[in-house]
């Protein structure tokens, strides 16, 4: 029998937070090219909006004009490292932006088969059945604590280092990303968003939003609103990625 295809439709909202005199998070997506892309920037002056926007246009560029023939697996570690280039290649060239960098988190769609990739502390959940489940894994100090059992999940909610990511894209000459593959199914929904919502909103209410049967945008506006709410002490930005039949 003939596997049925699927569609997939997004939603996005940005938000300067209820603290930060600008916003440091950039997001694309492309749901011809299958292509969803959330940035969190960091460096002094402008530099975090620079190296945020500079990964999303060439994530997106290289992803939507892949190369005849050339794999999903292929395609994303060329725009990743391409990515990374750039904004490495843009920090030593002006001083004004000497050591800036992002996260990256994306997710890149061919039919049923998603792969989603990041560097740093955006991150990735998939909505499945009513379940909310992180898919990525955050690089940044207090996690990589909490993996190693030597900090509780209370300890690093406290922790003055919380802030201090351990992989970035643009900091060095060449960044490694993590690569997760999914076979999408009808229902799923995937978020991707900045540290700016899951520092102020638990999972357990993130999951609760999804759950509830509005429109894509809206639910990302909720889940904005909600981080605000909670204190809005950075950027918040949120893709909402939907598979239907």
């Amino acid at each position: 029998m003939a596997t049925a295809l699927i569609h997939y439709s997004a939603a996005a909202v940005s938000d300067r937070g209820r603290k930060r005199s600008s916003n440091e998070d950039a997001f694309g997506y492309s749901v011809e090219h299958g292509v969803y892309v959330v940035c969190d920037g960091m460096g002094g002056a402008a530099a975090g909006e620079v190296a945020s926007s500079l990964a999303v246009d060439e994530v997106m560029r290289q992803l939507t004009e892949r190369n005849q023939g050339e794999t999903l697996q292929a395609a994303v570690e060329r725009a990743v490292s391409n990515a990374n280039q750039a904004i490495f290649d843009r920090s030593q060239a002006n001083a004004r932006f000497n050591g800036m960098g992002t996260t990256l988190v994306a997710l890149v769609a061919e039919e049923r088969s998603v792969q989603i990739l990041n560097v740093g502390d955006s991150r990735c959940y998939l909505q499945r059945a009513g379940h909310l489940e992180q898919i990525t894994l955050d690089h940044s100090l207090v996690e990589e604590q909490i993996r190693l059992g030597r900090m509780s999940q209370s300890e690093a909610q406290r922790s003055p280092l919380r802030n201090v990511i351990t992989r970035a894209l643009g900091t060095q000459s060449h960044v490694t990303p993590d690569i997760f593959q999914f076979e999408a199914r009808p229902g799923d929904m995937f978020l991707l968003c900045s540290d700016g919502l899951t520092r102020e909103v638990a999972d357990a209410k993130i999951e609760a939003i999804l759950l509830s049967n509005t429109p894509a945008e809206t639910l990302c506006k909720q889940l904005v609103l909600a981080a605000n709410q909670a204190g809005g002490s950075d950027n918040i930005t949120c893709v909402l990625v939907q598979v239907m039949e």
